[in-house]
């Protein structure tokens, strides 16, 4: 639940500024524009990428819990400061600040997660978690709905929100066992051929063979996968009014298409378990390619438009989720922060592109419905990135034998086949 409930700041992120562009364009207030709002957008997510790259790994050094409760209090804080911004440079700023905090966090409450789960449902911890993302994403769309035009507000909720989070994760969320260093000994010892760079965490260990092909494969797709959400999350209300839409239809559309993917990830989670997380990754993303074209048809009829953006939010967002479980599967205990690090940070350049594209467009006024075209085109490059990823990998020098005590190769050398009979 406290993990759940970090991953709420991560949603509220998601869609914040989807949620309050439209009004700051309208107004122009703080010298808004369409450069300006991509700025805001592109810069913001440069922060998170940032967090997710460089901060994300330390928790594989010093522990997901202390790293986890700083990242909550530090991006609470910029977030706080949003609201006594005089301009859009200074706005951006600390958007910028508050995504250093809050792109470790992610990274660092699935690594935790994975920490803790049995194999045999490690895809819907990972996504029942993550269900947290878009709750968050849910309450601020209905937050914005009620507040809006007082933008304002909605970022003093998202801060108190969290600094009342992190004293709770501080003092009530355990530290998951073994601590790093011990199990980078362990690691060591038992693979008995002194291989000590194996056992120490961070991105060069992600070069040893077998692991640059899959963290690549899982790279490219979390990059469109990102590109997707948030492009969509930040740009959906735009696009929509472009269309011809009112602007709280717009707005309700942001809403509804979070709650189709909180409804996705509980099933997505489920399916991956039973079937296996590559075949269900897969098909996701191939759904998510043809609603995502189908998305530029106007319809007229409001019930039909409300039910096709439930369906695409169901498909688009929980795909990308499904890469991060996938991730925990291949590599060892001590490399998972590391490995979701690698992956999230990743996409988040894929985050940036999505909103800077889909803000290219809006300035060319092509927005709609050329930028629902590119993004299912990015959820077919997802497909393929992960299709040419191998079905079978076999670490040179594994952690330690599968099934001796301490061995931390848990999930299987079948990435996306998990054996019922390994609980880690």
């Amino acid at each position: 639940m406290l993990c759940w409930l970090a991953m709420v700041l991560d949603g509220f992120d998601l869609v914040v500024l989807g949620a309050v562009i439209p009004t700051l364009l309208k107004s122009k207030e703080l010298g808004f524009d369409p450069a300006g709002a991509t700025l805001a957008a592109t810069i913001s997510l440069v922060g998170v990428g940032i967090g997710a790259l460089f901060i994300a790994p330390l928790s594989d050094t010093f522990g997901r819990r202390k790293l986890l409760v700083a990242c909550v209090a530090w991006f609470s804080m910029f977030t706080l400061a949003v609201v006594i911004a005089p301009n859009v440079a200074v706005f951006s700023l600390f958007r910028l600040l508050a995504g250093l905090g809050l792109g470790a966090c992610l990274p660092a409450a699935l690594a935790y997660m994975n920490d803790l789960a049995p194999a045999a449902s490690a895809a819907r911890a990972t996504t029942r978690t993550m269900t947290g993302y878009h709750a968050g994403a849910v309450v601020t769309s209905l937050l914005a709905l009620l507040l809006i035009p007082n933008w304002r507000a909605v970022f003093v909720i998202g801060g108190l929100a969290g600094l009342a989070l992190a004293p709770l994760l501080w003092f009530k969320l355990p530290d998951s066992a073994p601590r790093p260093a011990a199990a980078g000994a362990e690691n060591t010892t038992n693979d008995g051929a002194g291989r000590r760079s194996a056992s120490k965490p961070g991105f060069a260990a992600l070069l040893q063979k077998p692991y640059p092909l899959v963290a690549a494969g899982v790279a490219a797709a979390s990059f469109m996968g990102l590109l997707l959400v948030y492009g969509l999350n930040t740009w959906l209300p735009t696009l929509m009014a472009g269309a011809g839409y009112s602007m709280s239809s717009s707005l309700t559309l942001l809403f509804v298409l979070n709650v189709g993917a909180v409804a996705g990830l509980l099933v997505a989670g489920w399916l991956a378990d039973r079937h296996g997380t590559k075949r269900i990754v897969l098909l996701w993303f191939g759904l998510s390619a043809v609603l995502l074209a189908l998305l530029s048809l106007k319809l007229q009829n409001e019930v039909l438009l409300d039910l096709a953006v439930f369906i695409t939010g169901v498909f688009v967002f929980s795909a990308q989720v499904l890469v991060y479980a996938w991730v925990s599967q291949p590599f060892p205990r001590h490399l998972t922060g590391t490995a979701l690090g690698f992956s999230a940070g990743v996409g988040r350049l894929g985050a940036i592109l999505g909103p800077a594209v889909t803000g290219a467009l809006v300035t060319a006024k092509m927005a709609y419905p050329w930028g629902f075209y590119v993004f299912a085109l990015a959820a077919v490059a997802a497909l393929l990135a992960l299709a040419f990823i191998p079905r079978r990998v076999t670490p040179e020098a594994p952690d330690a034998a599968v099934g001796q005590p301490g061995g931390r190769f848990r999930r299987s050398t079948a990435i996306d086949e998990v054996p019922r009979s390994l609980n880690g």
